[in-house]
Order: C-alpha cells, then sequence, then structure tokens
C-alpha cells in the first residue's frame, strides 16, 4: 500500500466538517491488473429526493522544492485514476486536493490554470491550519 501524503488527516478532518462521510480509506481501484489506491472516498446525501453525491480524492502536498516536476506527477496520476475510475465506478468524480497556499502561488498561473481546464482537473482546496475546505473548482 502506498504511503499517505503528509495532510492526508488534514483532507480526511477538513471532508468530514464538510459533512462527507469517509467511505474508503484509501478507495481501492482496480485498472487492468492494476491494483491501485486512491487517497480516499467520500460520499454525501444531499436530499432525499436528489440522492447522494460521491467522490474520491487524490490529496498531493506540494512540499518538494519543485512545484511543476510535482505537478507533472500529479497530473499524470489525475488521468490514469481518473480512467480507471470511469471503468470502476463512473458515477464518483475525481478531485485533486491541494493545500489553499500552493493554489494560490501556482494553480493560478495562467499555463496552470490552462492545463487544468483542457484537462478538466477538478480541485478541491484545502487549508492546512483551519483543516477547512476552502473552495471546490470547477
Amino acid at each position: 500500500m502506498p504511503a499517505k501524503d503528509a495532510f492526508h488527516a488534514i483532507v480526511k478532518t477538513a471532508l468530514q466538517k464538510d459533512r462527507w462521510e469517509i467511505t474508503h480509506d484509501p478507495y481501492p481501484l482496480q485498472a487492468g491488473s492494476f491494483n491501485l489506491a486512491i487517497d480516499l472516498g467520500a460520499q454525501k446525501v444531499i436530499a432525499a429526493q436528489r440522492g447522494e453525491h460521491k467522490i474520491a480524492v487524490e490529496i498531493k502536498s506540494f512540499l518538494g522544492p519543485s512545484k511543476i516536476s510535482e505537478f507533472y506527477g500529479a497530473l499524470g496520476q489525475f488521468l490514469a485514476y481518473r480512467a480507471a475510475l470511469q471503468v470502476q465506478e463512473s458515477e464518483r468524480i475525481l478531485y485533486l486536493a491541494v493545500p489553499n497556499n500552493v493554489y494560490e502561488e501556482f494553480f493560478t498561473t495562467s499555463f496552470i490554470h490552462s492545463l487544468l481546464e483542457q484537462h478538466q482537473v477538478y480541485l478541491l482546496i484545502y487549508d492546512i491550519d483551519q483543516e477547512v475546505i476552502k473552495r471546490w473548482q470547477p
């Protein structure tokens, strides 16, 4: 099993504060002969008539020296996981969780923003200190 991200517990707490039920930690994912694992699976009942929303969350801390190198890896992992998730459980939406400070400093640059739009990457932006979700994007 892969090691948990440095901010795994923070994102899990933030989701729970936002009334998400953690259903998987980690979320097992089968991709052909590959056994993969997305960091978290969660669901939230919105209303009796609207049903429930299911998500999977891949958590990234971006603590290394090169944000762009970490982004390359995170984007590739996100795309592979999303493709496998479409086969296994297509109603579950994949989010990439990133810290608020990294989002503000790096993810809002025009180049990164255009890549996120082009590849339809959904973001969950979290606050490390307050352990809350600051924003869902898109």
